[in-house]
């Protein structure tokens, strides 16, 4: 289900109504379980509704924090807007961005980045694909952030960081969301 944050005039929250604590639950890994960035794909027209007016898919982006990157014990994925700044350093690199893992300063912190269908994005969940795609990944969900942001052609950007203690990187894909909707403006 979909619920309005409290930060943020168009945030919104996909929280599933099982009890599954994060991104490190096994659950996630499992094909059976929904795909529950797909589902809040879908839930993005909460914010046009709230917005009393259309929401590009250009302006929307998908967020999940590492373990240690949260605030909360339950699985939530953040429904809100893309930084301008990332907008504008995706669109730069459109050209160059592949159905290949690569590394990619976004903002503040180095992320791996690849593109992915549509239908991609439906058929297999991220967090899926980050486990049979990262190296050590499967071992470590827990240490991910991850973030799904719309590329033209109706593709999509997946974009994952690794937590990193020692350069002060919490994991937190939310990072490249704009609560405030600077975006829209």
């Amino acid at each position: 289900r979909s619920l309005k944050d409290r930060d943020g005039p168009l945030q919104f929250l996909l929280l599933p109504t099982e009890k599954i604590s994060g991104i490190e639950s096994p659950e996630l890994l499992n094909p059976s379980t929904p795909n529950f960035f797909a589902e809040a794909w879908r839930s993005r027209h909460f914010m046009e509704e709230r917005r009393g007016s259309p929401v590009d898919d250009s302006a929307v982006a998908l967020s999940i924090n590492s373990q240690r990157g949260r605030t909360q014990n339950q699985l939530h994925i953040h429904i809100s807007c893309l930084r301008p700044d990332i907008r504008q350093r995706l669109d730069s690199l459109d050209a160059s961005l592949t159905n290949r893992w690569q590394l990619e300063q976004l903002g503040e912190h180095q992320y791996q980045v690849k593109i992915i269908t549509r239908d991609e994005f439906k058929r297999t969940s991220p967090f899926i694909r980050i486990a049979n795609e990262l190296p050590d990944a499967r071992e470590e969900m827990g240490k991910y952030g991850v973030a799904v942001a719309a590329m033209p052609n109706g593709r999509r950007a997946l974009m994952v960081i690794k937590r990193n203690l020692l350069l002060l990187n919490q994991g937190s894909a939310e990072e490249l969301q704009d609560h405030s909707c600077k975006i829209l403006k």
